[in-house]
């Protein structure tokens, strides 16, 4: 493993009008990963940002408005030799034919690392392409004693340069001004270059050409002091220490967050339970529509599941801040690090683990993710194995639970479950590669360290704001959906002699179906048909497992003279009648099985679109009879203790 430290085909106009209207200048953001490139678009396109694959490709590009041009964030890369499909459309991008190139291309250099960064602006320049330098990490330079000069440097490199900092959004004026110059004038001459055929000639010519313009706008003081980032990574990315720093910063996060989010759920809690609902029946009295269907759909359908949904709202928020932050303050870069090992193990190289860190956000982004290996077998390895990491929306169930089943320990269970959900990748990726892809090699890591910054309050609540609302537009509607679908079933009666709407839980579609696969999961201790409908549910979205129950609850009888108390009591009297007395080993094997079983339908059909149907179906295979092993092993095991 080396970790690399800073120094001790398609028309782009259609996508433009989408994005920013007909006619509009499109600007293109190229550089290496971790320089910047990313914060600098989330700079300067805010929320108006959206996220598809390039026209003709499966590749994802985020695409945002800036002054009424189409940004656009490219795939980072070193340089224009790809090594994966995703670097394979940034080069396609930046050296296709006129028509289709970008009218601007800012090219992201990092100050500290200047000369690496570079080497991208030498290609790029080899084209008739207009090239803005935009310098970021400018403090970071200066404390290692690296003075830049924008305006000799501009000189050099035949292009302007821009100093910046997206971070704390100053220079971002300057980058318009430039941005505005350059689409007023001419495509500018490419750059002259003498070696034309030998590859390995004209690197060595633009190492030549970088290394000059390096030298003549760049003053370094040779400060050979070793930063508080080198100091700080001998134990964050050390073999023993820093896996143990990672877990123990990962359990802080699920800890604050379960203690911290628990007060404002129940206030949402109470809040839908109580006025919300009140006012919604008194409202169908008003009218004479009292015992209506329109009254069940409502009040027993979306108050009781949407609104169960919304109480974690807050959960989810806290979750995106916490790690909004410690992706800001560089940290998470460390963790592909500290899982290189791991992951050589199951035959990935180390950078595998960045699309599986966001597959513990969403599942869908994480198998886009995986473009970013070059090897074909790598990809596919690794986009079944996304799946088996925990997203956000089974982190709502498991919230849930850990609360009802586990009290003051919810924190650490929740924990819990993420680090088996790592151990559940490894483990299935083993197992995989010593049976279908036992002749895969393994590469070694390099990927850069940035340095550890403080996060900065604007640029963690953007991040933290983005990815809640994005969370929230792609659940609300599925679960209105879901909802609507499962309110349907529950009202259909299956026997008997009831009306539509009037039939009890247990007699309808809904319920009977549900009752017909529960014995499959006796020997897990969950066999009660309320929770196997929930799974059920939560094939289309592992957040829909909450609004289930809380539907299934609401129009549920309970047993004469009894109160129905909440949610969390009904279900631990559920499990507890389903375990013969063992509710504990069975809420654990419920929580394993909904952490390995089928993900959603999105992330059903985002492998579908990259592995192809047959692969989908032989993950959806093994994830089932992984889910089912475990859950059945750890209930049975469990309940000679428990």
């Amino acid at each position: 493993m080396t970790a690399v430290k800073p120094p001790v085909t398609t028309c782009h106009c259609a996508v433009a009008n989408t994005a920013a209207g007909p006619g509009a200048a499109i600007v293109a953001l190229a550089g290496a990963p971790n320089s910047g490139k990313s914060t600098l678009f989330n700079a300067l396109t805010g929320a108006r940002t959206t996220v598809g694959n390039w026209p003709g490709t499966t590749v994802e590009v985020a695409r945002g408005v800036w002054h009424q041009r189409t940004l656009i964030d490219l795939p980072g890369a070193y340089s224009l030799e790809p090594l994966s499909p995703d670097e394979a459309l940034t080069r396609d991008l930046l050296v296709a034919d006129p028509d289709d190139r970008p009218d601007v291309v800012i090219v992201v250099a990092d100050a500290a690392n200047l000369a690496r960064s570079l080497y991208l602006v030498s290609e790029v320049r080899e084209q008739p392409q207009r090239v803005i330098v935009a310098l970021t990490m400018l403090d970071v330079a200066e404390r290692r004693g690296i003075d830049v000069h924008p305006a000799a440097l501009a000189e050099a490199l035949g292009c302007p340069v821009v100093a910046l900092d997206p971070r704390r959004r100053s220079g971002l004026t300057a980058l318009d001004d430039a941005v505005a110059t350059a689409l007023t004038a001419a495509e500018p001459a490419a750059r002259p270059h003498r070696c034309c055929g030998d590859a390995l000639a004209k690197a060595d010519e633009r190492f030549g050409w970088v290394a000059a313009a390096v030298e003549a706008g760049v003053t370094d003081a040779g400060d050979d002091r070793v930063s508080f980032s080198d100091r700080f990574d001998r134990v964050a990315t050390a073999p023993v220490l820093g896996p143990l720093l990672f877990l123990g910063v990962m359990w802080v996060v699920f800890q604050v967050t379960t203690t911290v989010a628990a007060p404002l759920q129940d206030f949402f809690d109470t809040f839908f339970s109580g006025p919300v609902t009140d006012a919604a029946l008194a409202g169908f009295a008003a009218v004479a529509l009292t015992g209506t269907w329109l009254e069940g759909l409502i009040v027993d359908g979306l108050i009781a599941g949407v609104g169960m949904v919304l109480t974690f709202v807050p959960l989810m928020a806290l979750m995106f801040v916490l790690l909004a932050l410690l992706e800001d303050s560089g940290y998470l870069a460390r963790a592909a690090v500290v899982t290189d090992r791991l992951m050589r193990a199951i035959g990935l190289p180390g950078k595998a683990f960045l699309p599986l860190v966001v597959g513990f956000g969403c599942n869908v982004p994480a198998i886009s993710a995986t473009r970013i290996l070059g090897d074909s077998r790598q990809r596919l390895l690794t986009v079944l194995l996304v799946p088996f990491t925990s997203c956000t929306a089974r982190l709502t169930v498991f919230v849930l639970l850990g609360t009802v089943f586990f009290g003051q320990w919810a924190g650490t269970v929740v924990f819990a479950m993420y680090v088996a959900s790592i151990l559940l990748v490894v483990g299935v990726g083993l197992l995989l590669r010593r049976t279908l892809w036992r002749a895969m090699g393994t590469e070694p890591l390099v990927i850069d360290l940035p340095p550890y910054q403080l996060p900065t309050l604007r640029l963690t609540a953007s991040v933290a704001w983005t990815r809640l609302a994005g969370f929230l537009r792609t659940a609300s509607g599925i679960i209105v959906v879901t909802v609507c679908a499962v309110w349907l079933l529950q009202s259909v009666p299956a026997h008997g002699n009831a009306a539509f709407g009037e039939v009890a839980v247990e007699d309808s579609v809904y319920g009977v179906a549900a009752q017909a696969i529960t014995p499959v999961f006796a020997p897990a201790g969950f066999a009660q048909w309320q929770t196997t409908s929930a799974l059920v549910v939560g094939f289309v979205a592992k957040e829909a497992v909450i609004s289930s129950w809380a539907q299934t609850y609401a129009l549920e009888e309970p047993e004469e003279g009894g109160d129905p108390g909440s949610l969390g009591e009904r279900i631990m009297a559920d499990f507890t009648e389903s375990s013969h007395g063992h509710p504990i080993p069975a809420a654990l094997a419920f929580m394993v099985f909904l952490m390995a079983y089928t993900p959603c339908v999105a992330t059903l059909a985002a492998q579908w679109r990259e592995i192809g149907g047959r692969w989908t179906l032989f993950g959806i295979a093994v994830q089932l009879a992984v889910a089912w092993g475990l859950a059945v092993l750890i209930f049975q095991a469990g309940s000679l203790w428990w």
